[in-house]
């Protein structure tokens, strides 16, 4: 039976807003922007009959899509999606210093060094083992459902969307995120196909997300 993956990324966080990095191991709530977009989805996506909903296990991004839930959509959390660790860089602001570690670090992605991390963070190798531990899962849990809710994170919607397409996790970058924006994606039983790339309508109106 075929399945339509909707993929979205969480609502602003004050940290997003504040240039606070925030991995796995920050659990920030919505701040208001936050929470209008997640309105502003859900007003967009109601009608969409959804069989179930799945989230990061961080609260930002059950309250991206809790109005969802509150509908009675069967819910399920999966620690698979949780964003990447950023180990030490995680609470900490995006200073000059940081911003270069960070880009020599992306540059290193790029080229294809993905054992390469934040010290005490995560490499995108090490996503990758836990995000088709999460997709097996996933797909099983999912396996009567139609269409499906998930609420991830922004890098972790990134590699993800590299998994999804079998394409190496160098390529994360070409897929672009802001808070809400979407990806919608067909699942045939074999293959996933990307019917919605970067679909942001549903913000038009409020101000620029981070």
């Amino acid at each position: 039976m075929k399945r339509t993956f909707y993929i979205i990324r969480h609502g602003q966080t004050d940290l997003n807003k504040q240039g606070i990095v925030q991995g796995k191991g920050i659990d920030s709530p919505l701040n208001e922007h936050g929470r209008k977009q997640a309105a502003a989805f859900y007003e967009y996506y109601k009608d969409v009959p959804f069989d179930r909903v799945v989230t990061s296990t961080l609260q930002r991004t059950q309250q991206t899509v809790q109005a969802f839930i509150d509908k009675g959509i069967e819910w399920n959390q999966h620690p698979g999606l949780d964003e990447i660790s950023w180990g030490i860089y995680e609470g900490k602001v995006h200073d000059e210093v940081l911003m270069a570690d960070f880009n020599r670090m992306i540059e290193c992605w790029t080229n294809g060094e993905l054992d390469v991390c934040v010290e005490g963070g995560e490499s995108p190798n090490e996503m990758k083992k836990r995000q088709e531990a999460a997709l097996k899962d996933i797909l099983e849990l999912t396996k009567d459902d139609k269409n499906v809710l998930i609420c991830t994170h922004g890098r972790a919607l990134r590699m993800l969307m590299c998994l999804l397409t079998k394409q190496p996790y160098s390529a994360m970058d070409s897929f672009p995120h802001t808070n809400t924006a979407l990806y919608k994606v067909e699942y045939g039983g074999e293959n996933f196909h990307i019917d919605e790339f970067y679909n942001t309508d549903h913000l038009e109106g409020l101000e620029e997300s981070v």
